[in-house]
């Protein structure tokens, strides 16, 4: 599936941006974490990384070319894939309004500047900060749902010098967090926003200038200026037009981003003072205990990149005996207080119940060995459940429904969440129209989203939209467990592990591989009987493959 880049808006005051340098051609293989453009804004020039692995499809952009913010500017996907019809839809929504639209507009605008006129005296900022020797530096929107950021680490402290391009803070999003750079230099003189804290965009975070600057009269007065912009904005009230409703891209790519002061000289003052390495292999070098200092790049100019600290293997690990009582407070992120909300409203306003079913598994176990001789992607066990699962939902509809308040909605199209467990909690990557697809496209699928979800590459469209959940603890040796249902679904079903038992068969004891699933249902929607006729079904679908595998190829 193809993924579209489009131009980031990477700082408060930006509208456009300018490829500087295009590092990759069209044809070109992309990996996660290489250097895709360099990106000039009105404020530096950043390095631009890609999040996806891929052939370079589509360029849209040539250098030195202004770009307005959320355009399109590159398409990456698989070798022949068809892309025009997301090209298409960019330029489609680019289209100008009618003269008589822009008329309207007009008038409406003029309208609104009279009353702006009329307010003028309340809206009036009375404070000059012309002469002050500082800079705000502000929460920029690194994505276009981003609304508000978290300061996950601050690199520098009040009082510290700070260079153009020194690496200021970890800003996290709800999923990636993204090295963000100073992009004055002097003193860093003050610190607004604490670690842990969510503020909005454009808030003001810290203040960077000369010593002894009023950095009071200068947060005073951006204080004042937000406060005339939001009553603007209550008076400005756009037109309603149908023809010009913005277009939400279905795919985003927000790659994390490094600011050099001159294209030329970036990465000579920067290699002085710390390493060159993307965000992607910072945080993955975290996660592995690895030293960057001991990591060769084999980016462009030495540049340390996802590849250099997956193939790194010279670093011991070493043990250190605890001997003293310790502990650590964790501060709650973005992702884990998303999830503890979700299920919480889940668990305390669904009334669930639980139902309980085990399968005999060994005609499964045979026909995955022997699927997987011919198979182009390798199968797994759970790639079957999912599979059975589409096609007991499509026998058993009432399952595939939401509760709405007022009324029940049962979908037509079975669109099934997979849960994946990442480092800072779970997502939910769905996999679409799963009823129609064949075992390795849903294997495709399932494979490239656990990738995406494990690197925090997962977009908002790869997790919107399921109708039925399930929730897969067998690889963990986990035999049975219950699972809070995931809003909107009415139904989640978790899937213990296979094992090797005693049991019964034609009258003879014997070593068979069973699997235990339990159904978590929303009684609102779901009663015990529809909830155990489609556990029934799923049991008969995996005991006898042939009714699951008979009318779909691998």
């Amino acid at each position: 599936m193809a993924e579209v880049v489009t131009m980031p808006r990477l700082s408060d005051t930006m509208t456009e941006g300018v490829i500087a340098k295009w590092h990759k051609k069209v044809g070109d293989k992309v990996k996660s974490g290489d250097l895709l453009a360099e990106i000039e804004t009105d404020k530096a020039t950043m390095e631009f990384e890609s999040f996806y692995d891929g052939v370079l499809l589509y360029i849209g952009v040539k250098e030195n070319e202004p770009v307005p913010v959320d355009s399109l500017i590159a398409i990456i996907g698989k070798e022949g894939e068809n892309i025009e019809p997301i090209i298409q839809k960019y330029k489609n929504a680019q289209n100008q309004p009618s003269s008589e639209q822009n008329q309207a507009e007009k008038e409406l605008k003029t309208s609104v500047q009279d009353k702006k006129t009329s307010n003028n005296q309340q809206t009036n900022i009375s404070i000059d900060i012309s002469n002050i020797p500082a800079k705000v530096v502000t929460m920029p929107r690194l994505s276009d749902t981003m609304t508000e950021g978290v300061i996950a680490k601050w690199h520098k402290k009040v009082g510290d010098t700070v260079k153009a391009g020194d690496l200021l803070a970890e800003i996290e999003t709800d999923k990636a967090t993204m090295e963000f750079e100073a992009f004055e230099s002097g003193k860093l003189l003050y610190i607004g926003v604490k670690e842990g804290e969510r503020v909005p965009v454009d808030a003001v975070i810290a203040v960077i200038g000369e010593e002894g600057a009023d950095v009071e009269k200068l947060i005073n007065y951006y204080k004042q200026k937000q406060t005339t912009e939001q009553a603007d904005k209550k008076q400005d009230s756009p037109l309603p037009n149908p023809q010009q409703t913005t277009f939400v891209p279905e795919i985003q790519v927000n790659a994390p981003v490094k600011v050099s002061q001159d294209v030329q000289t970036s990465s000579s003052s920067t290699q002085s003072h710390r390493i060159i390495a993307s965000p992607l292999a910072r945080r993955l070098a975290k996660e592995k205990n690895i030293n960057l200092s001991l990591v060769k790049g084999t980016g462009p100019h030495g540049r340390i990149v996802k590849r250099d600290i997956e193939n790194f293997t010279g670093y011991p690990s070493g043990l250190q005996a605890v001997t003293q009582e310790k502990f650590q407070d964790i501060p709650v992120n973005q992702m884990r207080k998303t999830i503890a909300k979700r299920l919480s409203e889940s668990k305390f306003s669904a009334p669930h119940f639980y139902l309980t079913m085990e399968i005999n598994m060994d005609a499964i176990v045979d026909t995955r060995n022997k699927i997987n001789e011919i198979s182009p992607v390798k199968i797994s066990f759970n790639d079957i459940v999912i599979m059975a699962v589409a096609r007991a939902l499509r026998k058993h509809p009432k399952v595939n429904a939401s509760w709405m308040g007022d009324f029940i909605r049962r979908y037509e199209h079975i669109h099934i969440g997979v849960a994946v467990a990442v480092e800072d909690g779970l997502l939910v990557p769905v996999i679409k129209f799963a009823d129609t697809k064949t075992l390795s496209q849903i294997a495709s699928e399932v494979k490239v989203f656990v990738e995406k979800a494990k690197n925090k590459q997962l977009q908002p469209q790869d997790w919107q939209g399921n109708t039925f959940t399930i929730s897969n603890l067998g690889m963990y040796g986990i035999e049975e467990f219950t699972a809070i249902i995931n809003p909107p679904d009415a139904c989640i079903l978790a899937v213990g592990a296979i094992i090797e038992k005693p049991v019964v068969k034609n009258n003879h004891l014997t070593i068979g591989h069973t699997m235990k699933v339990t159904l978590s249902c929303d009684h609102r929607v779901v009663d015990g009987a529809t909830g155990a006729e489609f556990l029934r079904t799923l049991k008969n679908l995996l005991e006898n493959p042939i009714l699951l595998f008979g009318e779909h190829l691998i």
